[in-house]
């Protein structure tokens, strides 16, 4: 199933969706993608790629290899 940006309208990566229910909630039914996420927490895309690394190298399951 799709998912789509809940303020732009773009459709999610598996990724997208893993980074907002780690920064903003793991129950969340509604996501923002990259941009959108970023431009909330005032980060850097750069800043988020490579926290999902280190999430990704820590174990979590809530991100893939794309």
């Amino acid at each position: 199933m799709d998912r789509f940006c809940i303020k732009c309208g773009k459709k999610l990566t598996h990724n997208e969706i893993g980074l907002h229910k780690k920064l903003v909630n793991r129950g969340s039914v509604e996501f923002l993608c990259m941009g959108c996420l970023c431009e909330r927490f005032k980060i850097t895309t750069g800043t988020a790629y490579a926290m999902i690394e280190k999430f990704k190298r820590n174990g979590c399951t809530l991100f893939s290899d794309e």
